[in-house]
């Protein structure tokens, strides 16, 4: 599980096509520090298994419908990424529960720059946007974020001096893919009243 608060704003620094996969090598310092093989690391909020460290970077595998689904398969070296550890058992939840399981993509529609902050505006997927609600929890591209906005195509979100310098999200512009995963909470709810719903009255 992780929380939606990066680390550290990593690199690609090579891709190999494996067919109906692709292997990511990914420089981070931080988050590789103590990492071994199997460990978990979150890239731009893809839950990703390393496979190999050393020097500072990891390597993980990459299988085709993750490619699909997620913004993942848009990335090339040289490309930066947002990188998260799991948290660990007693660590402070910081932003929300997040489990790297992207739900679908959206892309950044417009940016609107304040004196402190930014106004980003993300298009939404239909078959998301019942999860989405006015200061809800939303995670993009790894980050959690507040909805300031909720739309029926699209969402707002404001973004602090430190969220714009230290992830993709400052980068990003008009047009670029995001991950997103809306709270798994708002799913399971649904969930379990749907199940309700059908429970015979007898």
């Amino acid at each position: 599980m992780f929380t939606g608060i990066v680390e550290e704003l990593g690199e690609v620094t090579a891709v190999e096509k494996l067919g109906d996969s692709s292997r990511f090598r990914l420089r981070g310092p931080v988050v590789t520090e103590g990492a071994r093989h199997g460990d978990s690391i979150a890239v731009n909020g893809v839950c990703l298994t390393v496979v190999e460290t050393g020097d500072g970077e990891f390597t993980a595998d990459v299988m085709e419908e993750t490619l699909k689904r997620s913004s993942l398969g848009a990335l090339d070296v040289g490309s930066r990424v947002n990188l998260e550890r799991p948290m660990a058992v007693g660590g402070r939840l910081g932003g929300h529960i997040v489990q790297g399981h992207v739900d679908g993509t959206g892309a950044i529609v417009a940016r609107t720059p304040s004196e402190n902050w930014e106004i980003v505006k993300v298009s939404l997927p239909a078959e998301l946007s019942r999860y989405v609600v006015e200061k809800g929890s939303i995670t993009v591209d790894g980050v959690s974020l507040t909805v300031v906005d909720a739309g029926p195509d699209y969402f707002t979100i404001s973004l602090i001096p430190t969220t714009l310098a230290l992830t993709t999200l400052g980068l990003k512009q008009p047009g670029d893919p995001v991950n997103l995963e809306v709270d798994v909470i708002a799913k399971y709810v649904e969930r379990l009243m749907g199940a309700r719903g059908q429970e015979d009255p007898k």
